[in-house]
């Protein structure tokens, strides 16, 4: 704990506050502040009553002695679980804004995983070959229009779970939710819809070629929007910061609507999917107040925390993950942090002194990518053989092993636990940060590379190590007829694993993202409405303002029009 308690600065250590010792002369004193305990929180100072000296003095003696005997550790393990315990008291205290560098929810409170991992793992395989191959063939000879590989790749599991087991669609009783795309994960969001039957291959190929492929069954837009593909694309989350920033205007259109009757959004839920590189822009961050002052607990961020931005690292020197939860945490959200996979749980329950969590906790951003751009015998040495305490942790384990150790963003069951719980969280809005690798099975040259982020095509020697990975049954001589042009695959409609797929979609109210349009005509306000500004004012002089207060007052009288206007006035209200 930082927090320190003292006693008045001219106050002698032994001595006891409140018990008869002398007070300073303090002109800055609180006055009837004697026999107070000053507690100083992050600087800043108040003072609270301390009823009983004698006792307190007995627990800071027992907390000394604690600390003499068994360490900090120990001490700061029994003061975290004290803070806990007074939580569930509801005792009043600040709540920490960070917390250790280890997973949200404890592995005996994660829910039973409900769907098949097995075959939701299979297609996912094939979801993640055709988004590969789909910007690769974009960059044949005489076209080159560019794209993303690794983002998709590294937040695949974050979809598909969502996909799977989250995401109502346009046909569920509640109507449905509204889930914002990244931006740069659009290709593994038309490789989906390939798979389910909606986009043929022959627009796959016409990625970001909406007007050179338009003869050819049309293209498909680098990133959602609407205006592009608008029987596809809800929302715009391109530029960067427009996803976060709409999606909170969402979520909190969705309350208007539901608080006046307007139409039920109860068991709608807003979804944004961000970068933490995205987290930078002015516009990622600058709202977040007022989803946490409207308490927009139907609303959940999901930030793939790959560690990366577009040229490199994200925080190198630092930790985004711990920065993000102190931001979000301070600002009033539900933060739930998913770093580790279940391979990393029976190390962890295994670090009984805390050497492991105190070296994830030291250990900045850029050692994680380092770590993932070597092999398991490298992470041994220079994470493991940091301390012999955790190096003595892997000892029975192969470097293989280690380097299976995965990221709690590619694990379905830790992905699904903070799911659940943020559907279960109510008063708050939640944001999810999950740990995860750019450029994930996508090979060495992809993985955790600062250039990952540029990197637009697979080679030939890529394409079958991704396959080999992925166990995509396509040959080498597929491969090799022509590397820069590599199959889609799809196992057909009545595969088991696109029956499951497209069964889960049915019982989640239909596919998405779906834009479905059916506008009604409004009837037109009376040609009199506007007879009250055509007469002008005589002699008199109006403001622009008042001439428009006039109209908006005979549009509110209209028994069609004026239900549907909602004014919101940012000032001169009073006039």
């Amino acid at each position: 704990m930082s927090d320190l308690i003292q006693g008045p600065a001219s106050q002698p250590d032994s001595a006891t506050p409140g018990a008869g010792a002398a007070q300073p002369s303090n002109p800055s004193a609180t006055p009837g502040s004697e026999g107070r305990v000053r507690v100083i929180r992050e600087g800043v100072a108040s003072y609270l009553p301390d009823i009983d000296p004698d006792e307190t003095t007995e627990w800071l003696e027992s907390f000394d002695g604690l600390l003499d005997r068994s360490g900090p550790t120990r001490a700061r393990y029994l003061m975290l679980r004290m803070l806990e315990r007074a939580g569930e008291k509801h005792v009043a205290l600040p709540a920490l804004t960070s917390t250790d560098y280890v997973n949200t929810i404890p592995t005996e409170n994660e829910p039973w995983f409900p769907g098949d991992e097995e075959v939701e793992r299979r297609y996912r395989a094939f979801i993640r070959w055709n988004a590969a191959v789909m910007v690769t063939r974009a960059q044949r000879p005489g076209v080159g229009v560019g794209g993303h590989i690794s983002t998709y790749a590294s937040s695949a599991a974050l979809y598909e779970v969502g996909f799977n087991h989250f995401f109502r669609g346009k046909d569920h009783p509640g109507g449905g939710d509204q889930i914002f795309i990244q931006g740069h994960a659009s290709p593994g969001i038309y490789a989906r819809a390939f798979l389910e039957g909606r986009i043929p291959a022959e627009r796959m190929d016409g990625f970001r070629q909406e007007h050179s492929h338009a003869d050819q069954g049309g293209g498909l837009p680098s990133y959602p929007h609407p205006r592009l593909l608008p029987d596809f694309w809800e929302f715009p989350t391109v530029s960067m910061g427009l996803g976060p920033m709409n999606a909170i205007y969402q979520a909190r259109f969705n309350h208007y609507l539901h608080d006046r009757g307007l139409k039920d959004t109860a068991d709608q839920h807003v979804w944004a999917f961000l970068g933490d590189g995205e987290m930078d822009e002015p516009e990622s961050r600058g709202l977040a107040h007022v989803a946490a002052t409207e308490g927009l607990d139907n609303l959940t961020f999901v930030v793939n925390c790959n560690l990366q931005r577009l040229d490199g690292p994200v925080r190198g020197n630092g930790k985004i993950i711990q920065e993000l939860e102190s931001f979000f945490r301070g600002a009033g959200w539900n933060v739930i942090k998913v770093v580790w996979g279940r391979e990393w749980d029976a190390l962890l329950h295994a670090d009984r002194d805390g050497a492991l969590v105190n070296l994830m906790n030291v250990t900045p951003d850029g050692d994680y990518q380092t770590y993932k751009a070597n092999d398991g015998g490298y992470v041994r040495e220079h994470f493991f053989g940091r301390d012999p305490r955790t190096k003595e942790l892997v000892a029975n384990l192969s470097d293989q092993d280690i380097w299976n150790l995965k990221r709690g963003g590619h694990d379905y069951r830790k992905i699904y636990a903070a799911y659940a719980a943020a559907m279960a969280h109510k008063g708050q809005p939640t944001v999810i940060l999950a740990h995860t690798i750019k450029g994930y099975t996508l090979g060495k040259h992809f993985e955790g590379r600062n250039a990952t982020h540029q990197m637009k095509k697979l080679t030939l020697d890529d394409l079958k190590n991704f396959r080999d990975l992925q166990r995509i049954p396509i040959s080498d001589a597929e491969l090799e007829k022509d590397p820069k042009m590599p199959p889609y695959y799809h196992p057909g409609p009545d595969a088991p694993e696109i029956q499951y797929m497209l069964d889960r979609r049915k019982a989640l109210g239909g596919f998405l993202p779906q834009r479905r349009t059916s506008p009604a005509p409004l009837p037109q306000p009376a040609d009199s409405t506007y007879d009250v500004v055509r007469k002008g004012s005589g002699k008199q002089q109006v403001a622009t303002t008042m001439a428009l207060v006039r109209i908006m007052k005979e549009l509110l009288r209209d028994k069609e029009i004026g239900k549907r206007i909602v004014p919101i006035i940012p000032d001169e209200a009073r006039t």
